[in-house]
C-alpha cells in the first residue's frame, strides 16, 4: 500500500460519494488510475463495501446502550447457537465477542426506555444459553465513530 492508496482510503472513508475524476484530482492520479486502485482496494479487502451514516436521532433512535452478555458455558455449541441467533435480530447493531468480564458486548439503539425494555423483553431475554445481562445507558455521545485511521497502516 502506497501513499495514493492511503489518501484513497481517507478520502472514500471521509465521502464515498465523491466521484472517480474528484477524487483523482484531489490525491494526484488520473481518473483510470484512480478507478483501478479503488478497485484493487476492493479486491484485497480494504474496502468492504460503501454505506451512508445515518442520523439516530432523526431515525427516531434516542437511547443507546451497550449489552454485556455472559452464558452459561463457553463450549462451541453454546457460543455457535448464541451467535446464530443474535444475527437474527436487527435491532442488535453490533455484537463482539469479548476477553475480559462479560462474553459478549452487545449495542443497541431504541427510541427511548420503553423502546428498549421492548428490544429487552423481544430479544435480548430470547438468546440463548444467556446467564447474565447487564446493561449501560449513554448518557451522551461525545465522539461518534468516523472510520479508521489510515495513515501507516500496512497491508
Amino acid at each position: 500500500m502506497d501513499r495514493f492508496d492511503i489518501a484513497l482510503l481517507e478520502a472514500l472513508q471521509a465521502d464515498s460519494r465523491r466521484s472517480i475524476a474528484d477524487l483523482g484530482e484531489a490525491i494526484g492520479l488520473s481518473g483510470s488510475a484512480c478507478h483501478r486502485r479503488i478497485r484493487a482496494l476492493e479486491d484485497s479487502g480494504h474496502i468492504m463495501g460503501y454505506g451512508a451514516r445515518l442520523s439516530p436521532e432523526r431515525m427516531g433512535l434516542g437511547l443507546h446502550a451497550f449489552v454485556e452478555i455472559s452464558l452459561t458455558s463457553q463450549s462451541q455449541d453454546t457460543m455457535e447457537r448464541f451467535e446464530t441467533a443474535v444475527a437474527d435480530f436487527p435491532e442488535i447493531l453490533e455484537c463482539a465477542l469479548m476477553a475480559g468480564r462479560a462474553d459478549y458486548l452487545l449495542r443497541v439503539a431504541a427510541a427511548d426506555l420503553s423502546g428498549f425494555d421492548a428490544i429487552h423483553r423481544d430479544c435480548l431475554a430470547r438468546l440463548p444459553g444467556v446467564s447474565a445481562i447487564r446493561t449501560s445507558f449513554v448518557i451522551r455521545r461525545i465522539r461518534d465513530w468516523q472510520g479508521y485511521r489510515v495513515r501507516g497502516i500496512t497491508s
